[in-house]
């Protein structure tokens, strides 16, 4: 079974110089099948790729963009997958399953063909969990050391709005998270669904996405 690794080698410079400059991957021999690399709290995180049921959901939240478009030509927004987010603040990197990002900036970085995006150029993030590395989406946990995760990363950089796809089979479900307070690196929760229940989101988005079909993973 594919699980997620962490990084504590020797590199030879640190582990988010090396992946805003894109070699990390190259220095790590990751195969180009899927994997990700990110760096979370300073530390290298390998992710194997993602199975197909994770992908339809990401599809869904594509589609609903879409939709939103299609029915309003004024509408702002466009969706984006796996992107690289260089979290220059606080010396971390991220590859986001999804970004909302305003029209203008997605036509900038098509014709600029930007390698990295940073939190001010994006209105939310998505990241649907995996079996393997699900702890690093979501807020960090109490105990011998507080370890940051993307959920506090997010927030410390100022991300508007995160929205987490939990697909553990404990307690799924969907949390759109806002009001991030950088100095605590937290978030206040602003919706919870259940799969299955409409979303809306709220303004300034203001588009539905369908979750029937999402489900958890298998245990």
């Amino acid at each position: 079974m594919a699980v997620e690794a962490v990084g504590h080698w020797t590199l030879p410079d640190s582990a988010y110089a090396m992946w805003v400059r894109g070699e990390l991957d190259e220095y790590l021999r990751i195969p180009d099948d899927g994997t990700r690399v990110e760096v979370v709290g300073g530390e290298f995180v390998v992710s194997p790729a993602p199975v197909y049921a994770h992908g339809g959901i990401l599809s869904d939240i594509q589609e609903a963009v879409l939709r939103a478009k299609i029915a309003d030509a004024e509408f702002a927004w466009r969706g984006v997958q796996t992107v690289n987010l260089d979290l220059v603040e606080i010396g971390d990197g991220y590859v986001p399953d999804m970004v909302i990002v305003h029209r203008d900036t997605d036509a900038r970085g098509r014709a600029e063909e930007t390698l990295h995006v940073h939190p001010g150029d994006l209105g939310l993030v998505v990241e649907v969990t995996s079996s393997s590395n699900a702890h690093n989406d979501r807020r960090p946990v109490l105990g011998r050391r507080l370890k940051p995760t993307k959920w506090s990363g997010y927030a410390r950089t100022g991300m508007p709005y995160y929205l987490l796809v939990d697909r553990d089979p404990r307690n799924p479900g969907v949390t759109l998270f806002g009001e991030p307070d950088r100095g605590e690196g937290s978030y206040e929760v602003l919706g919870e669904w259940k799969f299955g229940e409409p979303l809306e989101l709220p303004a300034p988005f203001g588009f539905e996405i369908r979750t029937d079909g999402w489900k958890p993973w298998a245990l």
